[in-house]
């Protein structure tokens, strides 16, 4: 079973002269414009491994010298690869940490001896439980202390560090506002442990990380960036393009204290280390032109030019070969002869990937369409994470797949029901109630108990108690039948609504299992089923609880399989991947994009608005105060401008798609 979705998604093959150059002098070259010593690596994997062999060498270089080995360590998503991959070694007899001193880089506050949020826990749960840490040798902030007595526990803690011989290593993640541990924007480089109060932003991804629900306090003790900072050894860890924008901030960036992970470039040890999405933003990948010679191909080339667009804000064919050679892009010049041969080159390249025919216009020369005319009409399959991810990203596209005789299903893969409010469940069950009281003479015993006992544990629910099975059945009835009314709302018949239950959704809890052979199974056998022609995939890989993520590695292994088994149907099947309320294609990147009318436009947000428990109640709506349709209609009309900006046709909205091969 093959799940590695972020080497199999990397839109651009990016080459790995440019991830690992094979000597100091291009490094040198490529990195130019990089302040911090940076290492990408394909996949997460081979990043935490790398991690791994970097601290066990100098854990065992300690021991050698029969010294101990200080450690500040942080607890978010992102080191959870490196601590696993550090315990396989502890478990395989291959490393010990007798002589690790461990100091927590920060702790909620304030804190009750009832508090459930404890960084401190989820260390303990995620790595030290794991290893032969001692217990004495574990520190960490007092989040229970007065906060009276704080000035005094943060300067202890500082002491212990330096009684301890200060720190050999920081390992560390990165927030997506540039806080490093819970030091936040505006915190300055000479700042010690202290209390602070955390950003929105920052008590959101913790809330994530801990994957309850439960609301973190609203303030931390953390250890200050003079006390990172003065570690011989930091590794900032970081995966998934949630990250790319932050990352490039940090690495390439001006220092400042409104990033202060920026800070970092004053450090004459660190190493940020990164897949491939989470460098994706950095000049190297992006924008490699600026920095070495490349060998252009297509995408780079229509790359470089939609880059040259944005920084002279002229339309493709207005280009000059002044504009080219001003910019850095003469070997353009050389390659095609002139400005004008690129930029018509370039032009009818995205003009192509405007279709209003997204399964394919039959009886039609299908030479420059991006989709085949033929078969026809074709079977569809859209996959949506959750139960309202069709019609947020791709809307409009099934519609018209549908109105083009299509033969459309929509296969919903997880239940979503972590995502409605307690309120919801309460309404829909006082609904049932007076049915049965006003049409069953309130004779249905199983109504009136299963009532009465939702109603009391509601009441007596507490914030970050995990919902019970029955609770999130109804919720997952609620969002069934919201899909169902979208569906229908669609033309789509419900024989061709499936509702997948994927087993990892169905902890009860935001952090959710690891994806198994059961949830690659579900869509194997689905996919067996259709045979379709199209697949359409949530791309959007940056979603902040990661269920698009690992939804899309099911698909994508369940492909992959059939591939290896010889499926007949796969030949003739593409696989589109869509992006939803998180993020857009970028337009260099486009190989499909669908144009919308303001009527379609209009009938894809009344779709939207059919989920009603995703509206102002839901619970992931996250910094964006805008609404989901209001998210989906900003996005389509920006992707639409992103065109128009280019010279190309101007339309009201549009949905992009770039395709997936399988490997």
């Amino acid at each position: 079973m093959t799940l590695n979705i972020n080497s199999q998604t990397i839109l651009n093959k990016v080459p790995i002269e440019l991830v690992k150059p094979k000597t100091a002098v291009d490094r040198s070259e490529i990195t130019r414009m990089e302040k911090v010593p940076t290492e990408i690596f394909p996949s997460i994997d081979e990043g935490a491994e790398y991690v791994a062999n970097c601290l066990e060498e100098e854990i065992k270089r300690s021991q050698q010298q029969n010294s101990r080995f200080v450690m500040a360590l942080g607890t978010g998503n992102s080191l959870t690869p490196v601590f696993n991959e550090l315990i396989q070694r502890h478990k395989k007899g291959a490393l010990s940490f007798h002589n690790v001193w461990v100091f927590n880089a920060y702790e909620f506050f304030p804190l009750n001896c009832d508090s459930k949020n404890r960084s401190i826990n989820q260390l303990r749960q995620r790595f030290l439980d794991h290893v032969d840490i001692k217990p004495e040798h574990i520190f960490s902030p007092d989040g229970e202390m007065a906060q009276d007595r704080m000035l005094h526990h943060c300067r202890e803690y500082e002491q212990r560090i330096h009684d301890c011989g200060g720190l050999d290593v920081a390992l560390l993640g990165i927030g997506r506002i540039g806080n490093v541990a819970a030091n936040e924007p505006g915190s300055t480089v000479t700042s010690t442990t202290r209390l602070i109060l955390n950003e929105r932003t920052t008590r959101e991804e913790m809330t994530l990380s801990f994957g309850t629900g439960e609301q973190v306090p609203p303030c931390s003790v953390t250890m200050g960036l003079a006390t990172i900072l003065a570690a011989r050894k930091i590794f900032i860890a970081a995966w998934g393009e949630e990250k790319a924008a932050i990352i490039r901030q940090t690495v390439e960036g001006p220092i400042t204290d409104a990033i202060p992970a920026s800070f970092l470039q004053t450090h004459n040890d660190t190493q940020v280390v990164l897949d491939i999405s989470s460098a994706s933003r950095l000049t190297r990948l992006i924008h490699p032109w600026l920095v070495t010679s490349c060998q252009w191909d297509d995408k780079l080339v229509r790359s470089a030019l939609v880059w040259l667009c944005q920084v002279t804000g002229k339309p493709i064919l207005k280009l000059t070969n002044k504009d080219y050679n001003e910019n850095g892009l003469s070997e353009l010049l050389a390659l095609y002869g002139s400005a004008y041969n690129a930029n018509i080159k370039i032009f009818n390249d995205l003009q192509h990937t405007i279709t209003g025919w997204p399964g394919g216009k039959p009886n039609d020369d299908d030479k420059y369409r991006p989709e085949r005319a033929w078969p026809f009409p074709k079977r569809v399959v859209v996959f949506s994470p959750h139960p309202d991810d069709d019609v947020i990203s791709m809307g409009g596209t099934l519609r018209r797949l549908v109105q083009q005789g299509h033969d459309v299903h929509v296969a919903y893969q997880t239940s979503g029901n972590i995502a409605v409010a307690d309120e919801e469940v309460a309404r829909f069950m006082h609904f049932i109630n007076g049915f049965n009281q006003l049409f069953g003479n309130d004779e249905d015993q199983v109504i009136k108990n299963k009532y009465k006992e939702i109603k009391s544990f509601l009441a007596d629910k507490q914030e970050g108690d995990l919902d019970t099975r029955d609770v999130l059945t109804i919720k997952g009835l609620i969002r069934r039948g919201e899909a169902r009314t979208a569906c229908t709302f669609n033309n789509i018949p419900l024989n061709h609504v499936h509702f997948l239950d994927m087993p990892f959704y169905e902890s009860g809890r935001i952090e959710k299992k690891p994806v198994g052979e059961e949830d690659v199974r579900i869509i194997a056998e689905l996919l067996d089923s259709i045979q379709p022609h199209q697949i359409y995939v949530a791309g959007d890989l940056a979603d902040p609880h990661g269920t698009h993520r690992k939804c899309t590695e099911a698909v994508f292994a369940a492909i992959s399989a059939a591939k290896k088994k010889g499926a007949a149907w796969l030949d003739e099947c593409r696989v589109w991947m869509y992006r939803g309320a998180w993020a857009e294609w970028e337009i260099e990147n486009i190989e499909m994009c669908v144009p919308m009318s303001p009527e379609e436009l209009t009938a894809k947000r009344y779709a939207i608005l059919k989920h009603q428990s995703q509206m102002e109640s839901a619970p992931f709506l996250g910094n964006d105060e805008r609404l989901f349709w209001q998210r989906a209609e900003d996005r389509n009309h920006a992707t639409a401008k992103m065109y128009d900006d280019l010279g190309l046709a101007c339309y009201e909205a549009m949905e992009a798609f770039v395709e997936y091969i399988p490997v």
